[in-house]
Parts: structure tokens; C-alpha cells; sequence
């Protein structure tokens, strides 16, 4: 991204600022072609993949003549919450409720309620999974469970620092924070969304519902070639360098610059990647992760909204009806 912001001719030291403090982006208005072409796309390919989803599971249900089987489950017939995961439904409700509330003495509180909601969370998915399926990561994977954590706010820094090239989401009441405060408040929350995202994706992998029928979509073998992995390394670039240069009309490639760099070492290494069960046409390893991705993304900006710190959004072209 640097060297997009060199070839435009920018000053590098904005975008090198930390604590972020200046907005230098000018993002373009709202624009009603650019909104229905880009909710048209979603609308295609989402709902070719949903058609197909629904399908299946009318198939699966119309051949066991149940309805057991399309929800089928290890442990869906005796579901029991353990004791911890009440304790953590108690404790996130607390939380919501202070982060909500304007009671002057629960100010300074107020402005650190992020963390707690999602670790209240991300409890609170291991239990029903537990119920579920009598494991969770938590309880029986732990030290990959605690690993999740550092490599979690290392992996959220990155899109942070792709983010000073396109300024889609900023951070209110930052101001007054030094470099080390701001690194601190940060890192403590940004080390919570893949454990909260891998243990809703764990939790939906409980629900057969959630996962038949997509391990019969169609073939992708395009992505097993080692060219491919050359090709995805030259679009991920392109990509990095874009947003630098053209920020307003390439910022959706903050998200897909990232994943394309990984799977395209990944190919070139000879080693699996998160699309290699495409060339037998399953597509569940994407799909449920993109769903608990989802569900996560719901509660991140629900509890963001009425939040005493949060962030808010400036996107070109399509920034109209926000849900929260």
C-alpha cells in the first residue's frame, strides 16, 4: 500500500501516524448505481448458494420423514448448558448493560466493556457446543485455545494497518490516548475475534442443518495448479498497491488482498489451504466459517452501536441504511 501512496504522490507520514489522528481520505458519496450493482452481485452468488442449501435439506428431510434428522445432532435431545455457561450468559448480560448505560460512576468502566462482552461470548459458545456435543476447544484443545488469542490480535492488526490507507472505520474518543495506551486498548480486544469467530463456526458444525448438502457443490480445481499460486500472489499485490492508489474505489480489497496472499503461499508451498476441498466440490470448510464470521459481525456492531467507545464508518459509494 505504501507504494500506491508513493505513486499518487501522498505524503508517506500520515499514513504512518500512530495513534491514527488525521483523516486524509476524501471518501465519494453515496451513489445508488454503485449500491445496487454491489448488492446485486452479493444477492447472486449468495442466493445460488442458499438455493442450493435449501434443497438439499428439503431432500434430507423428505427422505428420513423426520424432522430430527434435518436438525440431527450428537447431543440435541438432551441439550444441558453446564453450570460455567450460565455463569457466562450472566456475566455478557452484565456487560451489555453497563456498556449501555450512561451512569456517571461506570464511566471510566464504560470505556473498556468490549473485552468482557466477548469473553462472555466466546464462553458462552464453547458451553452450547459442549451441550451439544459433550466437547469444546476450551475445555479439550486449550493450549490451542489460548494460542488463538495472541495470534488473534496479530491478525487484526493487519487489517487495522490496511485500514490507514482507506479510513472505511475510525475510532472515537482516541484523541487524548499515547501510542502505548493506544496499542494496549487495542491489542486486548482485537485478541478476541478469532476465538469468538472459531468457536461459533465449532458451535454451527453441531447443527447438520448448517453443513449438508454443501459437500456436493460444484468442482473448483483451478485453485490446485501452481500457477494459480503465482497468479493470486500477482492479484494480491496488485491488490495491496491498489488501496494505497485507489482507496475509494478499491477499499473491499482490504479483506480479500489478506486471504489471497495466504492461500497463494500456501499453493506454492505444496501445502492445503483453506480452498483445497473445493476440487471435490465441498465447500463447507468456507462456508461455515463465513456464517460464524456473520453471526459475529451482528454482535460486534449490535454492541458497538449504544457503546461509550466504539468506532464508526465512512464508506465510499455505498455507505446508506446501516442495521445499527
Amino acid at each position: 500500500p505504501l507504494l500506491g501512496v508513493l505513486w499518487a504522490g501522498e505524503p508517506l507520514g500520515r499514513y504512518l501516524e500512530f495513534p491514527p489522528r488525521t483523516s486524509y481520505v476524501q471518501h465519494e458519496p453515496f451513489s445508488w448505481p454503485a449500491f445496487i450493482a454491489l448488492a446485486l452481485l452479493i444477492a447472486i452468488f449468495l442466493g445460488s448458494v442458499l438455493f442450493r442449501i435449501a434443497v438439499s435439506n428439503h431432500q434430507l428431510l423428505v427422505t428420513n420423514h423426520r424432522p430430527s434428522a434435518f436438525v440431527g445432532t450428537l447431543h440435541a435431545s438432551r441439550f444441558r448448558l453446564p453450570w460455567w455457561g450460565w455463569l457466562a450468559l450472566g456475566w455478557t448480560c452484565l456487560w451489555w448493560v453497563i456498556a449501555w448505560s450512561r451512569v456517571p460512576r461506570l464511566v471510566v468502566v464504560q470505556e473498556h466493556t468490549f473485552t468482557p462482552l466477548w469473553l462472555g461470548y466466546i464462553m458462552i459458545v464453547n458451553a452450547c457446543t459442549f451441550a451439544r456435543t459433550g466437547r469444546c476447544m476450551m475445555l479439550h484443545r486449550p493450549r490451542y485455545f489460548l494460542s488463538l488469542f495472541p495470534l488473534s490480535a496479530a491478525f487484526w492488526w493487519v487489517f487495522e494497518y490496511l485500514n490507514r490507507f482507506v479510513q472505511n472505520w475510525y475510532y472515537v474518543g482516541v484523541a487524548d490516548l499515547s501510542s502505548f495506551e493506544y496499542f494496549f486498548r487495542a491489542t486486548t480486544p482485537f485478541s478476541t475475534v478469532l476465538p469468538a469467530v472459531i468457536g461459533t463456526a465449532e458451535l454451527l458444525t453441531s447443527y447438520r442443518v448448517i453443513s449438508y448438502g454443501r459437500d456436493r457443490f460444484q468442482p473448483v480445481q483451478l485453485l490446485q495448479k501452481k500457477w494459480s499460486g503465482l497468479v493470486l500472489v500477482g492479484l494480491s499485490c496488485c491488490g495491496f498497491f491498489g488501496i494505497g492508489l485507489c482507496p475509494n474505489y478499491l477499499f473491499p480489497l482490504v479483506w480479500v488482498g489478506p486471504l489471497l496472499l495466504v492461500v497463494s503461499l500456501q499453493i506454492l508451498a505444496g501445502t492445503p489451504t483453506a480452498f483445497s476441498s473445493l476440487a471435490q466440490g465441498d465447500w463447507r470448510g468456507i462456508g461455515v466459517p463465513a456464517l460464524a464470521a456473520l453471526i459475529c459481525g451482528i454482535f460486534w456492531e449490535l454492541w458497538n452501536w449504544k457503546s461509550l467507545a466504539h468506532w464508526e464508518y465512512a464508506l465510499p459509494f455505498v455507505h446508506r441504511f446501516p442495521l445499527f
